[in-house]
Order: C-alpha cells, then structure tokens, then sequence
C-alpha cells in the first residue's frame, strides 16, 4: 500500500515533526580553541641523513684507513682498461674543470666536492682535477681534506677512477678524477 504524504506541510515543519523535540545549545559557549598542529617532518629521511653522516665521520675517524700526507690516492673500478688507468697515472688527460679546496673546512669541502662533481658530471666533463692540499698544517694531524676527498670519491658511482696528479699539477696534493658519461647528455 502507497505511503501518503501530508499536503500542504513545508519541508521545516515535516523535519521538527521527525526529530522531535529538542534542547537549544546556550549561546555565549565558546569551544576551547585548537592547539595548532606542527608542521610535519620527514623523521626517517632525517635519521637517514644522520645516520649516513655519522657513518662517513667514522670512516674519516678512522685510523686504519687514514691517509697521510705523502700518501697517493688512487682508485680504479674493475671495468676501467689499463691503459686509461695508466695514462690517468701520468697526468695524461686534461683538466678540464678544477675545484680548489684550500682554506676550507670539512662540511664546506665536502658541499663543495659534491656540488662540483655534479654540475661536472651534468656539463659532460670528463676529467676533473681538485685540490685538496697535503695536509701539513699539523703535524700529528692526519690531513682532513684529503681523507674526505678519497672517501667522497669511492662512494659515488659516477666516479669512474682517480689518481694523484703528477707533480707537475699538484702532486699529493690534488687528485684527478674521470667521471662516467652522463646518459641524459648522449
């Protein structure tokens, strides 16, 4: 059997009709006021980010992998052909950008080296010489420049290899780096 509906009834009156009688809220009531929400924060990305910086510290600390003054740095990957190894060796490739790194400390060198290998590697250089100095400032002090320099190398994969240049461009004291091809410039 169809349901009637009420004529001549507004949609107001229907809806009192359905609730019933209610208790009107006292005006003058404020609500308590909202702490405001702090801003999020990438907390895993920041304990990855420490715990990556801790874990290069300690590489730098040490001393069993510490490099001294005189020490050549020297890398090579597995599919690098001697002969390109050999003639990085003898200084045969050119710089074609250099970074020096002098004067700098190691949170500075270390943003440095990273920013210039990345608009190098994006530039479509090739070989790179950067100048790291010796380390002779303190005498019982292992040089923090170039230990930082070896280690940043070794951990990228756009390095393809380095060697301490030939005396005549720097000796131990600067490093010649050839990096890989960036794809996107092919």
């Amino acid at each position: 059997m169809p349901i009637k509906e009420p004529d001549n009834q507004d949609d107001a009156a229907l809806f009192r009709q359905a609730v019933g009688p209610v208790t009107p809220i006292r005006t003058g009531t404020v609500s308590p006021p909202r702490k405001p929400m702090p801003k999020p924060r990438a907390r895993m990305a920041e304990c990855d980010d420490a715990d990556a910086l801790s874990e290069f510290q300690r590489l730098l600390d040490d001393p069993a992998v510490t490099l001294e003054a005189g020490d050549t740095l020297r890398y090579r990957r597995d599919d690098v052909p001697l002969r390109i190894w050999q003639r990085l060796r003898r200084g045969h490739y050119s710089a074609q950008d250099e970074l020096d790194l002098h004067g700098a400390t190691a949170v500075q060198a270390e943003a440095m080296l990273r920013r210039f290998l990345n608009e190098a590697r994006t530039s479509g250089l090739g070989c790179v010489r950067i100048i790291h100095g010796k380390g002779l400032g303190g005498s019982d002090v292992a040089p923090v420049l170039k230990n930082l320099v070896d280690r940043l190398l070794r951990q990228r994969n756009d390095i393809f290899a380095f060697h301490s240049a030939p005396s005549a461009q720097g000796g131990t004291g600067a490093v010649l780096v050839l990096l890989t091809r960036d794809r996107s410039k092919r």
